[in-house]
This record gives C-alpha cells, sequence and structure tokens, in this order.
C-alpha cells in the first residue's frame, strides 16, 4: 500500500503531489514545468532524479485539503500531514491512529499543538523556507537600492548620462581634495544608525531583523502579539503599537499576508503617521498599501521613498503613474527567487519525510 499524505493546498505544496503521486494530472505536471522553466530546464529530469532518492516514499498517495474538514477526514488514514496555516491539534490527532510525523512548511508553529503531538509521539518538522530567507534579503536590497539613489544612478556613469537624469556631474580639485561622488548625486543616505520598523514579525520578518542587525540598525516590530522575550531579543526587535512604529521608524518593512484584515491597512491616515521623510518596504501584497494615499503621500514629500514587490497587477504598465517618481523603486515580483528555492526546500522536506518511513 502506497504511504499518504494530507498536504495543504499551497500552489507550492502542490509540487509534492507532483513529484510524489502517479495521479497527477498531466496538465498539472507541465504548468510546474513551465513554473520553473527558467531556473530548471529539464524539470521531468529532475522529477526522476528525486524520485530515485524517495524509494520508501514514492510512489504516494497525495490528496490535498483546502479547510479544516478536509484535513480531518484525509487524516484517518494518512500518514504523515504537510500544513502550512491549517490546524493540527489534539482533535486531528485523535481522528489520524497512524501518523507518523506533522510537518510545518515552515519554522513557525502556532497552528499546531506542539504539546498534544508530543503526548500523541507524533514529531513535528519544521523547514526553514527559502523563499523567506529570498524575500528578506530583497528587502535589504531594497531598501540599499533607495538609499543609495540606484534606481536613479545605476548604469549612469558618463557626463552625458548623469546630466539626463537630472544631476550635474564634475570632478573635484584633485590637487585638494578626493573625487568620490564626482557625479554629485544628493541625498545618498546609509542604513546603519537609521530605525527599521518591521511590521509583521512572521517568518519573513524574522528573517529581515537577523540581517538588519548586521546593518546596525535599531529595531521596531509591531504585530498583535508580541514575541516572548527570549525572542524579541534574539531578534534584536522591540515591541510598540504601529502607531508608534510609524512615528518613529526611519523605515517601514511590511511582512504581512495579504488578506481581508491587511488589505489597505496603509491608509491615508496611517501613511499620515509615518516619520516625514521615512521610506516604505513592501514585499508583502501591494494591495496592503492604499494605491491612492500611497501617490498623495509621495507626491506630497511625507513619504521619503517607497519600493514594491510584488505590483499592483501583473504584468505592470510602462505608464505607472509610480515610476514617474524618482525615489520609488519597483521589481517585477522577484523577491522569493530563485526557483531552487522552492525546488530545494521541498527536496528538504520529502527528505525528512523519507527518513520517518526507514
Amino acid at each position: 500500500m502506497n504511504t499518504r499524505l494530507a498536504v495543504e493546498d499551497d500552489p507550492f505544496l502542490r509540487l509534492i503531489g507532483v513529484i510524489l503521486d502517479p495521479a497527477t494530472d498531466t496538465e498539472r505536471i507541465a504548468a510546474y514545468a513551465d513554473f520553473f522553466a527558467h531556473d530548471l530546464a529539464d524539470f521531468n529530469g529532475w522529477l526522476q532524479q528525486l524520485r530515485h532518492r524517495l524509494p520508501r516514499l514514492f510512489p504516494a498517495d497525495v490528496v490535498l485539503v483546502d479547510n479544516a474538514d478536509a484535513l480531518n477526514d484525509a487524516l484517518r488514514d494518512a500518514d504523515f500531514t504537510v500544513v502550512e496555516s491549517l490546524r493540527v491539534g489534539a482533535p486531528e490527532l485523535a481522528a489520524a491512529p497512524q501518523l507518523r510525523a506533522v510537518q510545518k512548511y515552515g519554522t513557525i508553529c502556532s497552528n499546531i499543538d506542539t504539546a498534544a503531538c508530543a503526548a500523541s509521539n507524533v514529531p513535528v518538522l519544521t523547514l526553514r523556507r527559502r523563499a523567506n530567507i529570498a524575500c528578506a534579503e530583497h528587502t535589504i536590497a531594497l531598501m540599499l537600492g533607495l538609499s543609495r539613489r540606484l534606481q536613479r544612478v545605476t548604469n549612469r556613469i558618463s557626463v552625458a548620462a548623469l546630466q539626463s537624469a537630472g544631476f550635474a556631474p564634475r570632478t573635484f580639485d584633485r590637487r585638494h581634495t578626493a573625487n568620490s561622488n564626482w557625479a554629485r548625486v544628493p541625498g545618498i543616505s546609509l542604513l546603519h544608525g537609521t530605525t527599521l520598523g518591521i511590521v509583521g514579525m512572521g517568518e519573513i520578518g524574522r528573517e529581515l531583523a537577523l540581517r538588519a542587525t548586521g546593518f546596525g540598525m535599531p529595531m521596531l516590530y509591531y504585530q498583535r502579539t508580541p514575541l516572548p522575550d527570549a525572542d524579541a531579543q534574539h531578534y534584536h526587535a522591540h515591541y510598540c503599537d504601529l502607531d508608534t512604529l510609524l512615528e518613529s521608524s526611519d523605515w517601514v518593512a511590511i511582512c504581512l499576508p495579504g488578506n481581508a484584515g491587511t488589505h489597505h491597512l496603509f491608509n491615508a491616515v496611517r501613511l499620515a503617521r509615518m516619520k516625514p521623510g521615512a521610506r516604505l518596504i513592501n514585499i508583502s501584497r501591494a494591495e496592503i498599501v492604499e494605491r491612492g494615499a500611497l501617490i498623495a503621500a509621495l507626491r506630497s514629500g511625507q513619504l521619503g521613498g517607497f519600493a514594491l514587490d510584488p505590483l499592483y497587477e501583473a504584468p505592470g504598465r510602462d505608464d505607472d503613474e509610480l515610476l514617474q517618481f524618482e525615489n520609488v523603486l519597483i521589481t517585477p515580483h522577484i523577491a522569493a527567487q530563485p526557483r531552487f528555492n522552492a525546488l530545494d526546500d521541498i527536496t528538504d522536506l520529502l527528505s525528512g519525510l523519507e527518513e520517518k518511513l526507514k
């Protein structure tokens, strides 16, 4: 009998079925081959190699579930469950007599009753996702881009190119001074010593905090539930309410899920509360920031800069009004890349489940 997995229906976790379940629709397999093609030319070859490395786990029956009731039904004869946000607690464990392990697609187990799992002798496995690390790195890249004005100067190295961008380049008197910034680009700044406010200390927010510490940035954070003191100390982040964070931070990074509760969380009122000249980085869902209010805050100068990934609409438009601002940096939904982040994460996840079958 094949191993059976109850897997939360997530765009990346669906890959588990593509890899393990021979009953997976060929259209889905083709869609994933296309999804990975720009980083992995031979998707079918990758599948074959990975399956060969999972002799106990492949083939398997994979049941995708998108709600609590469906999860409970699938757990009745499941050997493993893989979840990101669905809850696994005592009721779910009671419905799963042959469960060998609970796999969290991430590291924060707030949706898993780890004590109940321990009491049932069901191990909880976690995964530090490379995509979250990549998003944190991209946030830092966007901050550096704005602070060094890279969106204005990159590949502009001639006098003519710099003049066309609105600068007045002219070398200095080298008999007396150095020649640094002969392009005479104003407004360049440091991250060091500036305050970063992180809105949402989930997995991406925590990865960001680890990296911002290395830049010497004092950090504030806000989310509905404060971190335990030991965790806050580990990330060098201090809890405060959202208004205080907005009023005190030189940089505000949005690290929140996109849902009804976060839609337009950053509206005109909240943007007005931000420290004048502060810069806003959104690597979550674009709609968390109300677009009209954002443009007004940029136009008035209240907002000192803005960076975004992903876009309000994809593909974007060359006449997007946001592109008219010199202090805006936008990238086309590349924060979590490369695709090997997801491929390697799923490989590690399945290798861990394979170990449990020995």
